[in-house]
């Protein structure tokens, strides 16, 4: 579970509560559970969902609402207490603070003031420093042009985040005419994004997990819809929300997206922390990824987060050379990962990750430095010490001839 905190909230009018709900959709830090109209209903909201944060709006009837929060406070004790007015009363924040509201905002709320306010409640209820848990990393994988690995890529990561027990891994299908994570891992999930996308709404943390298929890696699958037809019913909102969700729920998040460029899969790059970028060393990739990189510059936030990965390093011939491609695309490698086809082919046909069907493999160990990377999971000692002592940490013993390709 992440640091993301979920709300739940009362506020008998609609143009107040619309608004409150607008801000915390659009903030990563917190996950609406539920809403409700009428005070009297909203205790047993509270008992049902067990949101961390419960929001009071006062200024319908200020004498039932702060009855309201003495009741939560009496029957769910874990829940803190936000109330928000649009009075600046003394003696109503006295009220409310005897009631057992942890925190009193002014209506109307302003941004900062209500991060403020989660900020103080989240420290009071999971601490300070480095003991608080994290939030979670939304990690895309896309690429420079179909068949170039991305699925593959994504699939394998995946599972290599997921085999650390410290983390919840999900994975999300985002091509919705071809994708084929599902086979990757041949598994046939009950659920895909279609349906999740359409009941988002409705769902909490133990629904929305139910509605995944967990993979015996750890990894859980959110595959593409199975019908076409149903493609044009996940919209960009709804994807906002399902990753919204998502994060909530996850400390990581992989998003494997189409090859289209389409309006869900920019939603997907903006909401990622980091991009992988795939290609390989030949010039139809090459002057897509220059391509691709002048848009994301044009996009606020995107060319910032791309990381360049190339795959099938080591192909014998038709190759470009790694200074050339650099060169050509006017950024650094990221990361190298080896060419190894009889193994991805076996992988595939078999439904098997690396991880399972070649331990030892170069591409598995790469791979699992990949995912090591971009999570921040710290070297063992010795390596930490001197790097050059641990052959599993350099690339360079991956596979043979990447030190020639990098002069």
């Amino acid at each position: 579970m992440s640091n993301v905190l979920r709300l739940a909230i009362v506020d008998p009018k609609d143009g107040t509560r619309e608004a409150l709900k607008t801000m915390l959709l659009g903030m990563d830090t917190a996950w609406l559970e539920a809403e409700c109209s009428r005070y009297e209903f909203f205790a047993d909201v509270v008992q049902q969902t067990h949101p961390d944060i419960g929001i009071v709006a006062l200024d319908h009837d200020p004498n039932k609402a702060l009855d309201l929060v003495v009741k939560i406070n009496e029957m769910s004790p874990d829940c803190s207490i936000l109330v928000l007015s649009s009075s600046t009363d003394g003696n109503l924040i006295l009220r409310a603070m005897r009631s057992g509201a942890k925190e009193f905002l002014t209506q109307p709320v302003k941004l900062e003031d209500l991060i403020g306010a989660m900020t103080r409640i989240r420290e009071r209820r999971f601490g300070r420093g480095e003991s608080k848990s994290k939030g979670s990393t939304v990690i895309a994988v896309t690429g420079a042009t179909g068949g170039v690995g991305t699925t593959s890529v994504a699939v394998n990561l995946g599972c290599a985040i997921a085999r650390d027990p410290k983390n919840t891994v999900a994975l999300v299908d985002l091509d919705l005419c071809l994708g084929d994570a599902d086979v990757f891992l041949d598994i046939i999930p009950d659920y895909t994004l279609y349906d999740v996308s359409q009941n988002v709404t409705r769902l909490d943390f133990s629904l929305l997990k139910r509605s995944l298929t967990k993979h015996s890696s750890g990894l859980f699958l959110l595959p593409r819809p199975v019908q076409m037809e149903d493609m044009q019913h996940i919209t960009t909102d709804d994807l906002t929300r399902v990753i919204g969700l998502l994060k909530a729920t996850f400390s990581h998040l992989v998003l494997d997206l189409s090859k289209g460029y389409s309006p869900l899969d920019i939603v997907a790059l903006q909401s990622a922390d980091q991009i992988l970028l795939v290609t390989q060393l030949d010039l139809p990739c090459l002057r897509n990824i220059v391509r691709l990189m002048t848009s994301f510059n044009e996009m606020d936030g995107i060319a910032d987060k791309v990381k360049i990965v190339v795959n099938r390093v080591g192909i014998d011939s038709g190759q470009i050379s790694l200074k050339k491609a650099q060169d050509t695309i006017g950024r650094e490698i990221f990361f190298q990962l080896p060419n190894d086809f009889r193994t991805m082919v076996d992988v595939r046909n078999n439904g098997v990750p690396l991880l399972d069907q070649a331990p030892r493999a170069a591409i598995t160990l790469a791979i699992s430095a990949l995912a090591e990377s971009l999570t921040g999971a710290k070297p063992d000692e010795e390596a930490a010490a001197d790097p050059a002592k641990s052959s599993k940490k350099s690339l360079f013993n991956f596979f043979p001839g990447k030190k020639a390709a990098a002069k």
